[in-house]
């Protein structure tokens, strides 16, 4: 069943990484080079805003059934990405992929809290998060290898074969003993939350880029995203089965760990954007040395998480964050020491120590707080801390993006003098969001939730 798992995830972790090193391959066929980043945007955003509305489905229909939706849709956006004809149709199935890829990555997350114990989750989550970390290395290598040698089209339809495969396995492998619930969809509830959150996250990735921070468009976007999450407030008050219960706001343990996600997704954003540019151009690197300095980050993280299980079993989850989100303090701290004068190992050196305080952070807060959850809970409570990390990481375009412009500027490519002192300037958002991390960690409760039964 792991291995079903690792794959669903290998899906969704590939074509968030893959499609980088394909963009002028694609815009040489289908044109449309000004709209390219659209191809990232609408992915990210279809998937964040689906993700709370599967983790309630699947606290009420069981996970199987929703993991198998989601891979189905995630192919057939893949099938139709294959085939597009233009930029526009290809902008459009890239969001059919996000869709369904919202429904694999908490589905997967929520599984494996469902059938492994605490004590074997630790271990499972790192097989997991060594599935990404092996994604962020290895998908712009294979999008470089179909567009150079095949076509950039075997990007998207290699998903189909591997998709098969994947919901084979879990039609064959995974059983659920624990009882679906019928209850009445949420639907004005699900709508108000889609569209609320969606246009935030899109004032978020898209100002300061296809726009400016005080056009129209971002005004529009984000005083009607804060209405309409105001209306969704209070829609899910009185709602019989809210799509996404407002309890998990006054729960200590989902708060400090969504919390945690949430800059969780804001640092990985920072520094797997920044750390390739500044060894490429400031330092001189290639782009493969580049990717392979940063992927230092995505090593380590694997290597704690795989122990997290012994710490947190030994001295609790509030003690192992702290512990992680300390380390990640001073990996990112290091950082600021990084000048023209550095070395790429320096670099390495110190995302590899991020890496590692992440292992020791994202996991356990996650555990711990599916472990404080029932079952017809827990899908709600998985899916609640990775909204958080998309949330980070669209609060991290925006953030980290209006620092680099405010050195930048409009040019299109800065002296390494500039852009090291742009770059600068992220290091020291990421080393201010690993402190607050360390706040964050201490709200965790001192004693560990009791497991509750899958």
């Amino acid at each position: 069943m792991l291995a079903a798992i690792m794959l669903a995830t290998a899906l969704v972790a590939l074509d968030s990484t893959i499609i980088a090193t394909a963009v002028l391959s694609i815009t040489d066929q289908l044109g449309g080079f000004a709209q390219f980043p659209w191809l990232f945007s609408i992915y990210l955003l279809a998937q964040a805003v689906t993700v709370p509305i599967y983790g309630k489905l699947a606290d009420m229909m069981g996970r199987k059934p929703v993991m198998l939706f989601g891979i189905a849709v995630f192919a057939l956006g893949s099938l139709l990405c294959g085939i597009a004809t233009s930029m526009p149709a290809l902008i459009a199935f890239r969001a059919v992929q996000g869709i369904g890829a919202g429904a694999v990555a908490p589905m997967s997350m929520t599984i494996a809290g469902d059938i492994y114990t605490v004590e074997e989750r630790a271990k499972v989550q790192a097989y997991l998060a060594s599935v990404w970390a092996a994604a962020s290395v290895l998908g712009p290598l294979l999008g470089g290898v179909f567009s150079d040698y095949v076509s950039w089209r075997w990007i998207f339809l290699i998903n189909l074969p591997l998709a098969a495969v994947a919901a084979w396995m879990i039609l064959r492998k995974f059983t659920e003993v624990a009882p679906r619930q019928s209850h009445r969809i949420d639907y004005l509830g699900a709508v108000l939350l889609t569209v609320g959150a969606g246009a935030l996250i899109l004032a978020l990735l898209e100002g300061g880029q296809a726009w400016s921070w005080t056009a129209p468009q971002s005004i529009a976007l984000f005083a009607g995203g804060i209405l309409v999450l105001i209306a969704f407030g209070l829609v899910e008050r009185s709602a019989a089965n809210p799509i996404l219960p407002l309890w998990v706001f006054t729960r200590r343990i989902l708060v400090a760990s969504s919390l945690i996600s949430l800059l969780v997704g804001a640092v990985l954003l920072g520094l797997t954007s920044y750390v390739p540019t500044f060894a490429q151009g400031v330092l001189g690197s290639g782009a493969l040395v580049a990717g392979l300095t940063v992927g230092a980050l995505t090593l380590g993280w694997p290597v704690s998480a795989s122990q997290a299980g012994k710490v947190y079993l030994r001295i609790g989850f509030r003690s192992a964050a702290l512990i992680g989100s300390a380390l990640s303090a001073v990996g990112a701290v290091s950082l600021l020491l990084v000048d023209s004068g550095s070395s790429l190992l320096q670099i390495a050196v110190s995302c590899f120590i991020v890496g590692l305080g992440m292992g020791l952070v994202a996991s356990p807060t996650l555990i711990a707080a599916q472990s404080s959850a029932e079952w017809h809970e827990r899908g709600v409570v998985t899916a609640t801390n990775m909204f958080a990390r998309n949330i980070g990481s669209a609060v991290g375009v925006a953030v980290f993006g209006a620092l680099v412009n405010s050195r930048v500027g409009d040019v299109d490519r800065p002296d390494p003098e500039t852009l090291s002192s742009a770059v600068h300037l992220v290091f020291i958002g990421v080393a201010v969001m690993a402190v607050v991390m360390i706040a964050a960690s201490a709200m965790m409760p001192h004693k560990n939730p009791e497991p509750s039964a899958a």
